[in-house]
């Protein structure tokens, strides 16, 4: 069996719904999936203030939990175009791990929210991978076989280079995830996992060899 983590950030809620689904879409390939959240930076007053969903289920990650386990997901908002800073202050800890080369060989797949259709979406996601290489994984997407990358009939997230949603509605309120979007998500997940299924097994095939 394999073991993936799906690791996010969300300030809103958004990023956390595609995260369930991926994590939904990973179990459903038969993996063992652990759903972590990475720490606010964020003042607590200044946060609520602001709206922000602090209380979510998903436990704190520990950096070593990223040892042992054989795929990576990782899912934050946006930040003019680039990854959330909480995101950014967790991966900046991983230097011990980089160090050992835990983390090579490993598989890498990020996933996304923006507020519109043209908020950054795909240079969050590709800048995101950046990291993910220094690390030396293995980077997988959501490719067109997911067939919701060509729908045409509606407004949707989702890029060959992970899933995304879209968070506002387009005049100033709050929009949820759309179906397609978390059909996205579940699809990456569910492919993720797959792909490090046959890892483990063909790592396991040489070993015995």
């Amino acid at each position: 069996m394999a073991k993936v983590l799906v690791l996010y950030y969300s300030s809103y809620g958004h990023v956390e719904q595609l995260a369930e689904a991926v994590a939904a879409g990973a179990r459903a390939a038969g993996a063992e999936v652990w759903l972590r959240r990475v720490p606010e930076l964020v003042p607590e007053d200044v946060a609520r203030r602001a709206g922000y969903r602090l209380e979510q289920a998903a436990p704190l990650a520990r950096v070593e939990e990223l040892r042992e386990v054989d795929a990576i997901l990782i899912g934050t908002p946006t930040r003019f175009g680039l990854m959330a800073a909480q995101m950014k202050n967790f991966l900046d800890r991983l230097g011990g791990l980089w160090a050992e080369d835990a983390l090579v060989g490993k598989l890498g797949s990020v996933f996304t929210s923006t507020g519109s259709q043209h908020g950054g979406q795909e240079a969050t996601l590709l800048s995101s991978q950046v990291p993910l290489l220094h690390l030396g994984m293995l980077l997988v997407g959501l490719p067109y076989a997911f067939k919701g990358l060509n729908r045409m009939d509606e407004v949707s997230g989702g890029t060959p280079y992970g899933a995304s949603t879209l968070a506002d509605d387009g005049a100033g309120g709050d929009r949820a995830p759309s179906a397609n979007e978390l059909a996205g998500a579940r699809f990456q997940g569910r492919h993720v996992a797959t792909l490090a299924r046959q890892l483990v097994l063909g790592r396991q095939a040489l070993e015995s060899a």
